[in-house]
């Protein structure tokens, strides 16, 4: 039976505007240009799944505006099944300010509206045909208590939880044992350390470490991205390093959801080598930091070509071997 990846999150209209530099507290700066699109961590890893060649299913919620039909409609003609995106009355699609300088990086402003009013009740009607060897991708942009019920219900249904910690969580509540496998960048790995009781830390090495210890607390598999440094992924006690591929940056706003979505749909197809996963991974990725856009610059599999980055498997920590991401759906 075919695998299904199904995307719990938030989906939002994304503002675009180019600016030559960040304004300081108090300056105005004018923007170049602005481009309003389809966007949000759930629908842009929602799209990315579907993109890398998995059948990806969408809960979320978006308000009843034109905003609304802008994403549902970006989300359909990428092959996303969106017949559970419900439409929340008597509030707004959830609309980011994205803030895009001349080198690429970006800051964010979100106004969650219509993610807000996503419920338990949204959740377990669309993952009710979850099963085993499904898997069920969360982001910390809809209420924290409702991603927390749907690791649980997924967990309940055999299905594959992961996890991007994104934004930073404030509070435990979203670390349950329910976890299977936990993404984060080094600014959501410090605060999840901090709330696990791990080590946090800084340069590559200390990575290494705190992924490893934050994986023994929260007994799941970690991966932590750090931009243009790659990746430091756990497989048991063991921490690999994929690097990352080296391109021009033009807007990094989906990379990381680009790197979420291809890594969800290389586990719910079944694909063995973690660390190869990881290195397709980060080669969409750099596809979509030389695009603006969210959801608009996240590429189809048939773009990624041959770039790929090598895992670098003498940066270890044991003599295990093994690299299996079947391990991730052993545990529970």
């Amino acid at each position: 039976m075919p695998t299904t990846v199904f995307v719990v999150g938030s989906l939002n209209a994304d503002q675009l505007l180019e600016v030559p530099a960040f304004p300081a507290a108090g300056e105005t700066v004018l923007a170049s240009d602005v481009l309003i699109t389809a966007g949000g961590k759930g629908g842009n890893q929602a799209v990315a799944a579907s993109r890398a060649g998995a059948a990806v299913t969408m809960i979320g919620a978006l308000g009843d505006d034109a905003h609304g039909r802008l994403v549902r409609r970006a989300l359909t003609e990428s092959g996303v099944d969106t017949g559970w995106v419900v439409t929340a009355d008597g509030t707004h699609t959830g609309t980011a300010v994205v803030a895009v300088e001349a080198g690429g990086e970006n800051r964010i402003i979100v106004a969650s509206g219509a993610n807000a009013r996503l419920t338990r009740q949204d959740v377990e009607s669309g993952l009710a045909g979850a099963a085993p060897g499904d898997l069920v991708l969360l982001q910390l942009e809809t209420p924290v208590e409702v991603v927390a019920h749907a690791a649980r219900f997924a967990k309940e249904r055999g299905a594959t939880v992961v996890l991007n910690a994104a934004p930073a969580p404030a509070d435990t509540g979203c670390l349950t044992t329910d976890i299977d496998l936990l993404v984060v960048n080094e600014v959501e790995m410090r605060a999840v350390a901090g709330l696990a009781g791990a080590d946090e830390g800084g340069d590559g090495r200390d990575v290494a470490g705190t992924v490893l210890t934050t994986s023994r607390a929260l007994d799941c598999v970690v991966v932590c991205t750090t931009g243009a440094d790659g990746a430091y992924v756990n497989v048991g006690d063991r921490v690999i390093h994929i690097p990352a591929v080296q391109v021009t940056a033009v807007d990094t706003t989906a990379a990381g959801d680009t790197y979420t979505g291809y890594l969800a749909a290389a586990l719910a197809r079944g694909e063995s080598d973690l660390p190869a996963a990881l290195a397709t991974a980060s080669a969409a990725a750099a596809v979509t930091v030389t695009r603006r856009g969210a959801m608009a610059s996240i590429p189809y599999a048939a773009e990624i070509g041959e770039v790929r980055a090598i895992p670098d498997t003498d940066s270890t920590t044991s003599d295990t071997d093994t690299a299996d991401i079947t391990e991730l759906t052993t545990k529970g």
